[in-house]
């Protein structure tokens, strides 16, 4: 029982840190209507980021983080206001070759650059854990769970009780009264997209520190923020983090009861059984 426990804790940890990321995604989607397809080759950038400045500079990632993610604000903000601004409103397969395009030149940038070789980050508390009663926590995983929540809490509290959040939500609620009440949609789209890309950042600044960084990565990991997103729910942040930790835990189980091969196996299953049961997703408003 104890060994089961530690399994579930363990993909709890890693399961919020699935959740940040994919929120990214749930963030620029819910308001600005658009699907980031290069959500995972922007979450490898972040992490070869990550493992850069630790390895020039010798900084740990939990350090680095808010560097990281306002540079990743910085090319989410530039790429809305000049790329993606001039597909909005345009049929989707449009907005998705684009995407997909972009997905595709940071991809070839990354092995361009690095190479397909892994990287990985060493950290002084790697072989670290924790004790809490009878389980035992890898710190690495606390440490980056505990990031992962803190940042959805306040990206929470911005959303909820900012002025500039409120805005943001006016647009994602009624796009057309935005306009009408002199809200400048153009700016906050940009914002938006660069908070959601600042989010990406984060959550591959913290993911560095559970798996190496490689440019293969980058696929699974956009496959991986769909699932999290459909099964909490397009649009939702608790979604998002309630679908990261049901991935992050069946992943875990699957990987120790059969084979890590299997992992994706259940991560799609358990998405087409909360698209037969409840297509909204988890959280996900009805329609």
């Amino acid at each position: 029982m104890e060994v089961y426990l530690d399994i579930v804790a363990s993909g709890v940890l890693t399961g919020l840190v699935y959740g940040l990321m994919a929120l990214g995604l749930s963030v620029i989607f819910g308001v600005v209507r658009v699907v980031n397809f290069a959500h995972g080759e922007l979450t490898v950038a972040a992490m070869y980021m990550a493992w850069v400045m630790a390895g020039s500079l010798g900084a740990d990632p939990l350090l680095t983080l808010p560097v990281i993610a306002a540079a990743l604000f910085a090319v989410g903000y530039l790429l809305q206001r000049h790329l993606v601004e001039r597909f909005i409103g345009r049929p989707e397969h449009e907005q998705f070759m684009l995407l997909l395009a972009v997905s595709i030149i940071i991809l070839n940038g990354l092995l361009l650059v690095y190479g397909p070789d892994a990287r990985h980050v060493q950290v002084e508390y790697a072989y670290d854990s924790f004790e809490l009663g009878p389980m035992l926590l890898d710190t690495v995983r606390v440490y980056a769970a505990g990031a992962a929540v803190a940042l959805a809490l306040g990206l929470y509290l911005f959303f909820r009780f900012t002025d500039l959040g409120t805005a943001i939500r006016a647009c994602a609620d009624n796009l057309l009264g935005a306009q009408v009440v002199g809200l400048d949609v153009r700016r906050l789209y940009a914002l938006t997209f660069g908070i959601g890309c600042a989010v990406v950042g984060a959550s591959g600044t913290l993911m560095v520190l559970m798996r190496d960084a490689t440019p293969q990565l980058a696929v699974q990991l956009t496959l991986l923020a769909f699932i999290v997103v459909i099964i909490g729910g397009l649009g939702s942040m608790a979604g998002a983090l309630v679908g990261g930790v049901l991935i992050g835990v069946s992943e875990a189980l699957a990987g120790f009861l059969l084979t890590p091969s299997l992992k994706s196996l259940f991560s799609y299953g358990l998405l087409i059984l909360v698209l037969l049961l409840r297509p909204e997703g988890l959280m996900g408003k009805r329609t």
